[in-house]
This record gives C-alpha cells, structure tokens and sequence, in this order.
C-alpha cells in the first residue's frame, strides 16, 4: 500500500499542475488587478515628449476626470487604439494624458505627427521610471483618474468602443457627478 501512495502522489500533484495550467490558458490576460485602484496615483515629474524643457508631472491632470495613457511608437496596440483615442478627444467628454514609455523621442514624436495627436499633454518615460511605479506591464494601459487623483480603473490592452461604453463612460459619469457635487457644496 507504501508503495502505490509513493507513486501516487506525484501523479497526483501533477494532474493538479496540469489543471491550473488548463485553466489559466482561460484566463483574460487584461484583467489585471491593480492594487491602486481607489488609491491615489503615484506622483511623478519627468520631461515632456515635445519639449524636454517642461516638465510634466501627475498635478498636470488633477482638478478633472481624466484619462492617463501609456503607449509606445513601437507598440501594434496602441496603434489599434489610437484613432478611438482621438475621437474620444474631439469629443471632449474627459482629457487625455499620454505616457510615451520606453520609447525613442524622435520615433515618437513621427508618430504622432503621422497619426494625429489626442493628448492634452506627453511625459516621456524612457527608462520606466513612472512606469515602475504605476505598474505598468506593458502597452498599452489606460488610466481613469478622479479629479482628486484617486485612480479609478485601469485597462491593460488595447482600448475599444465597447470597453470605452461598458467600463470607462459609466464611471467618467459617476466620477464627474461626484466632482460636480464637491464643487457645488464648496459655493
């Protein structure tokens, strides 16, 4: 009896290896849970993508419900989201921040000539050092951020309409009646 248990339990250990491997390759790899979710964002100052004499830190987009976005030039992603991040810009409905990460200035600077610019403003992460603190896994990601600076969503993967209408506009909606309400009460 000693003897089959021995074999057993390996055989047994595997076939539960097997099955968590089985069931991960189920898994939606843009559900990633971040742990600054309804905590405030990391605070940064770098350059900005355009003009290495400004600087561009996480004020810039405190005081409105705003989006922070990280993309790369070299990223198929980001490329796949942009023009839905430029019509979410002439929208006006929320600002968009962008995060140039890990990029080459001159390539990304092409690119966005190339294919329009949403952003409201671009602080160049060359060396990840806001990406590290904010949890970046890679490009693209989108921030929600309150106007408090609290962060309230983050998707990691491409943005596309239908994650802008099921999870990003209700919140922006909460968020903004939120906001509207601070500032009503302060008059």
């Amino acid at each position: 009896m000693g003897r089959k248990l021995k074999f057993l339990i390996p055989v047994l250990l595997f076939a539960l290896l097997i099955g968590m491997f089985y069931k991960g390759l189920y898994n939606d790899p843009t559900l990633v849970p971040s742990p600054f979710i309804g905590k405030q964002a990391p605070a940064f100052s770098v350059p900005s993508l355009q003009n290495p004499a400004v600087t561009i830190s996480n004020e810039s987009f405190t005081g409105r419900v705003a989006l922070f976005n990280v993309w790369a030039s070299w990223c198929p992603g980001c490329a796949s989201e942009h023009a839905l991040l430029l019509q979410i810009a002439n929208e006006g409905i929320v600002p968009i921040y962008g995060l140039n990460w890990k990029d080459e200035r001159p390539a990304a600077m092409n690119w966005l000539q190339r294919l329009g610019n949403p952003y409201t403003l671009v602080a160049y992460d060359y060396d990840n050092s806001v990406g590290i603190d904010w949890g970046v896994y890679g490009a693209p990601e989108t921030f929600l951020i309150a106007a408090d600076g609290v962060i309230l969503h983050k998707l990691v993967g491409p943005l596309t309409p239908e994650i802008w209408e099921t999870e990003f506009l209700p919140l922006i909606e909460v968020a903004t009646q939120s906001q509207s309400a601070k500032s009503g009460s302060i008059n």
